[in-house]
């Protein structure tokens, strides 16, 4: 075979494989919901196992998200003015979407302070099927990683502290897949529309 047959062959491999790339990715974009207020990402990210804490002392793993779509934020109870906003967001839009089984879950990025009776009597403030999680320091970097949220502690004068943190929530599907991202501001309405034109992709089948 000369040189010149052996580049032309891996040109049209290449175009090839160019081709079926563009093909996929349009296939996957054509086929994503269209979210007004979030993102969906073409490529779902499998959420690894974590072990974690519920506010009733009972172990909280992955395999917890299995079954049934969920919205998951980060925060923590001490929280002056994010956390408890969107929590009262996540309340209005969990009624307003009406999706099945749908399961909100807020993960305290301050698990020294928040125990599981503190994160309970936190998030039923806002809606009791809410469900507070925590867990060791290591539990919860491992989970923050996961998600890919940045949490970091900030020392105050008189030896007190808060917590800086991302405010995104996450979208998991029934596979306990990432399948979507809500950034602030949250608008109850728009949120609540873009889960329910979501909802046929959150299914454990879809």
């Amino acid at each position: 075979m000369t040189k010149r047959l052996s580049w032309l062959l891996v040109a049209i491999a290449a175009l090839c494989a160019a081709l079926a790339g563009f093909w996929l990715a349009r296939e996957l974009d054509s086929s994503a919901p269209q979210l007004a207020s979030g993102t969906w990402l073409a490529l779902p990210r499998t959420v690894a196992n974590f072990q974690l804490t519920d506010h009733l002392g009972r172990p909280f793993t992955a395999h917890e998200l299995q079954g049934k779509p969920s919205l998951v934020f980060f925060g923590f109870t001490h929280c002056p003015d994010v956390c408890p906003t969107t929590l009262v967001k996540l309340a209005q839009v969990k009624k307003a979407a009406a999706i099945a089984g749908l399961q909100v879950l807020f993960v305290t990025v301050d698990p020294q302070r928040d125990t599981p009776t503190a994160v309970g009597l936190y998030v039923h403030a806002f809606d009791p099927e809410f469900i507070g999680l925590t867990g060791d320091p290591k539990a919860i970097e491992k989970m923050t990683a996961a998600f890919g949220v940045a949490a970091l502690r900030v020392d105050l004068p008189g030896g007190d502290y808060t917590m800086d943190h991302s405010a995104a929530v996450f979208l998991v599907d029934a596979r306990a897949r990432i399948v979507g991202v809500f950034t602030p501001p949250f608008d109850t309405r728009r949120f609540a529309q873009d889960l329910q034109v979501a909802a046929p992709r959150l299914t454990a089948h879809s």
